[in-house]
């Protein structure tokens, strides 16, 4: 594996900046002193806006890495602390968290943020100050392109999104027509709908309608209404969890009877207060599913069970793996020189390289990063949500 250095740093000039929010790993230092007292792990996720339905559940997980791994011995018997900065769900929160973090909270890393769209804006932010950052649900095409800093532990949208569709058509090989929707102001679904568009045509379908929507809309009678006129088998949706959760409802009010496929904004069950009993029956591919059966994520389950009394859902694991791979790496470099002996920036800089030269047990699986920091994982599954009562359901994974 070569020096993280010689990743290329080029952001595509599709994108544009981003909505979010962020976990950050933060060391605080002494007023004067330039090595480390203290390791914190700053989290900056969104804990409001209608982007706090994921940013909650990386809260949860990334606040049950800090108890379980502190538990097991923190780093080589030093205990992290997490400080959480809320990006509300647009760019400029996301900004105003990495800023923060870095200078005011002298941050270490950054793990986050919960949305592509606040990536884009957030990340080079950090790759600037040349501070390691770790995407927890950073999907898109062009995320670890972003710069030699830059990584993620969020499998991308190419890799996991073409599963629902092979799934879909297990379940209904009659599907022929298909009306794909996306948020066209959030640049992860932009990226996911191409990936969606392009899976459709690959397996012989034809996208008969494809129909645009803000992440902020509540009301999809237009979207409907030619979802409907188009008479298709099976509707992907590209959104969040509230607007694709309403997205949902409605397409089911308005007498859709077909299959849907929700893409990984929608999963969580935090949709399900959304669309309700209307949830029942929504396809989603994940990059994680409880029944993973390494060790790491057993005990991951039960103990996170034993907490919250459910099983653990994507976001959740996806945050506490990005905890994970920071203490872990920051382990390995502890062993051989102690951190409070570092000065930060030369710190930051081996931390970024330990990050990519490491492998790591996780609850998504046995986990690696190539040179340019996109995550080396092989377990995929699908899901189907089935709703018990108005309130509450479950994801039940397909075979």
């Amino acid at each position: 594996m070569r020096h993280p250095a010689q990743r290329r740093s080029q952001l595509p000039s599709f994108v544009r900046p981003a909505l979010g929010a962020t976990l950050a790993l933060s060391l605080s230092l002494g007023a004067q002193a330039q090595k480390v007292e203290t390791i914190s792990i700053g989290v900056a996720v969104a804990q409001t806006s209608n982007t706090a339905l994921l940013g909650q559940e990386q809260v949860i997980g990334a606040k049950f890495a800090e108890k379980f791994l502190n538990g097991r011995g923190g780093i080589n018997g030093t205990p992290f602390k997490l400080v959480f900065q809320d990006t509300g769900g647009d760019e400029a929160g996301a900004i105003n968290a990495f800023q923060n973090l870095i200078t005011k909270d002298r941050v270490l890393g950054i793990v986050g943020p919960t949305l592509s769209q606040q990536a884009f804006a957030s990340d080079p932010i950090a790759e600037r100050a040349k501070v390691p950052v770790l995407g927890p649900s950073n999907t898109a095409k062009g995320i670890p392109q972003i710069g030699n800093f830059i990584a993620r532990v969020s499998a991308p949208v190419a890799v996991v999104a073409p599963n629902a569709v092979r799934q879909a058509l297990k379940l209904d090989p009659k599907i022929k027509e298909v009306a794909v929707l996306y948020a066209q102001n959030d640049a992860f679904s932009t990226s996911e709908t191409g990936t969606f568009q392009q899976t459709a045509k690959d397996q012989g379908l034809t996208v008969a309608t494809v129909q645009k929507f803000q992440t902020t809309d509540t009301d999809f009678t237009t979207q409907v209404t030619a979802v409907l006129n188009a008479k298709v088998d099976l509707v992907i949706i590209s959104g969040l969890a509230a607007d694709g959760g309403n997205l949902v409802k409605q397409l089911r009010q308005l007498g859709y009877k077909g299959l849907i496929i929700g893409g990984n904004g929608l999963n969580t069950s935090n949709m399900f207060p959304v669309c309700q009993k209307l949830c029942d029956g929504v396809i989603i591919a994940q990059a994680y599913s409880p029944a993973q059966p390494s060790a790491a994520n057993q005990v991951f389950v039960k103990e996170y069970t034993a907490q919250y009394k459910k099983a653990p859902p994507q976001f959740a694991a996806q945050a506490y793996a990005g905890v994970q791979v920071m203490v872990e790496a920051l382990k390995v470099i502890d062993r051989k020189k102690k951190l409070n002996t570092w000065d930060l920036d030369d710190l930051r800089a081996e931390l970024n390289k330990q990050i990519l030269l490491g492998k790591y047990s996780t609850p998504l699986g046995p986990i690696a990063f190539d040179k340019e920091g996109e995550v080396i994982q092989k377990e995929f599954y699908v899901a189907q949500i089935r709703m018990k009562d108005a309130k509450t359901g479950s994801f039940v994974y397909l075979k």
